[in-house]
């Protein structure tokens, strides 16, 4: 009979009880009708309607979300392209300075990066006269800067796995370069591009520190507003706020995920198909 490994189990049960059982007992403290953010006083959903008639929570919301999304998606972009060109192209002139510039994000300190930015950004407006402040646009920025080398990282390490037989045998059967790139390299790697877009949209999202360097006058983004309020003590309406955006970032990566399952069952389902016709 084969034994069971215990201490695995339990190891493992109280890191998940690590990690979410302060989330579970937020979502819980955000019912709560007290005033205090830790003394339950009854079940009540007050705080959730506050939260709707706060127009400075909805603008913050609705500014992180664009900035999310924008430096998200040109972060995905660039970094696809980063990925493509370290894991295909094994030597290449300044292929060194190349991926260290890629990879100084990821190990430099947040305020080393939030400091060196808002400087290149005044030197930049005294020079040319742009960007005119610090706003959106630096913030997006600044973002995209340290969340491509997140999405290189994660391309890089799928296309440096991947089987390169399928694009030599497109290639054979008479498949241009672009061609095979858009029709076999791209949606084999899809899964790796989601990932890194939703690691880049969650990075963004979650800033303070290089937001906080590169921010002007009304562009407080959200976690920065959430950190202005809790320095004078958590309240319920932080907790409901927190756990609003929880489930949306969880019903977000289930989405994808359940897309990305359907996708690769698709394709996997499609290679035995072309197998079997191929006997």
């Amino acid at each position: 009979m084969k034994r069971r490994p215990y201490f695995l189990i339990t190891v493992l049960i109280l890191g998940y009880a690590f990690f979410y059982v302060p989330i579970a007992s937020m979502i819980f403290y955000s019912f709560n009708k007290s005033r205090l953010a830790t003394v339950w006083g009854g079940f009540s959903t007050e705080w959730y309607g506050k939260l709707v008639e706060n127009q400075q929570v909805l603008d913050a919301a609705w500014l992180s979300l664009r900035i999310a999304f924008l430096s998200a998606t040109v972060a995905t972009i660039l970094g696809t392209m980063a990925g493509m060109a370290l894991a295909r192209f094994a030597r290449f002139r300044g292929r060194t300075l190349f991926s260290g510039l890629v990879s100084a994000p990821l190990v430099m300190p947040e305020v080393i990066t939030g400091i060196s930015l808002v400087l290149f950004f005044i030197g930049l407006e005294y020079l040319i006269g742009w960007p005119n402040g610090r706003g959106f646009t630096t913030i997006t920025l600044a973002h995209i800067t340290f969340s491509l080398s997140y999405v290189t990282v994660v391309v890089q390490s799928r296309l440096t796995s991947m089987d390169r037989s399928v694009e030599e045998a497109a290639m054979d059967l008479g498949s241009k370069p672009l061609r095979v790139l858009f029709d076999v390299t791209l949606p084999i790697i899809a899964p790796a591009i989601v990932a890194g877009w939703l690691l880049a949209f969650t990075l963004s999202l979650d800033d303070v520190v290089i937001t906080a360097f590169t921010n002007g006058p009304g562009t407080t983004t959200l976690p920065l507003y959430i950190f202005s309020k809790v320095r004078l003590g958590v309240t319920p309406d932080m907790n409901a706020l927190a756990t609003i955006i929880v489930l949306l970032v969880g019903s977000g990566v289930a989405i994808a995920g359940w897309i990305m399952y359907r996708a690769e069952k698709k394709r996997e389902r499609d290679v035995q198909m072309a197998i079997a016709a191929n006997k």
